[in-house]
């Protein structure tokens, strides 16, 4: 399995509502005691076993709408297919911190998804989004927006969200079913 957080790279991005996806891997690798140690396949990775299985945790070093161009590489050098690839994003459609995870489907807005969806030519992938919250102002940039911060009153919700998201992920590491995860964590 390859389990891969969107994000993009750089300081000036840390805590971004767009890098719900780096932290959730993040937290999952402190969870399961691994660590970034590799820059290959124009990403961060950390390895580790669960069972006997080998799996891989991503954080693509590209942009954000270049994200595909990194899975795609991840995926010939594990020689993993599609349906093993979980893809951790935010969402602006669903509340802050509401976790939604989906067997497939469509890239919405999120240019991350769309990338993958384009370089594999698929949509079948598992994906967790995690809510960012709603815009402010509906006249506020989206491009503004998604790059902010998350202000405090808003971590308690990111944070539920971000360790339902690391205990769904290790839940289908230890081999339960998707739709039983499904069933659990989608809030």
């Amino acid at each position: 399995m390859i389990i891969v957080g969107l994000g993009n790279i750089g300081p000036k991005y840390d805590n971004t509502r767009h890098n719900i996806g780096f932290m959730v891997v993040s937290k999952l690798c402190e969870k399961m005691g691994i660590v970034f140690k590799k820059v290959e396949c124009q990403s961060m990775i950390a390895e580790g076993f669960l069972k006997g299985e080998k799996y891989a945790v991503a954080k693509p070093q590209t942009f954000m709408n270049l994200s595909g161009r990194a899975v795609k590489e991840l995926m010939g050098k594990y020689k993993t297919p599609i349906s093993e690839v979980v893809v951790i994003s935010d969402d602006l459609d669903i509340p802050l911190g509401a976790c939604r995870i989906r067997k497939s489907g469509g890239a919405g807005t999120h240019n991350g998804l769309k990338s993958i969806i384009e370089e594999t030519g698929s949509k079948d992938f598992l994906r967790i989004r995690i809510g960012m919250g709603e815009k402010p102002h509906p006249d506020m940039d989206l491009a503004d927006f998604v790059l902010s911060k998350f202000q405090k009153n808003e971590m308690n919700a990111l944070n539920d969200g971000i360790d339902n998201a690391v205990e769904a992920l290790i839940e289908l590491l230890e081999g339960r079913s998707v739709e039983l995860v499904m069933g659990s964590h989608n809030k």
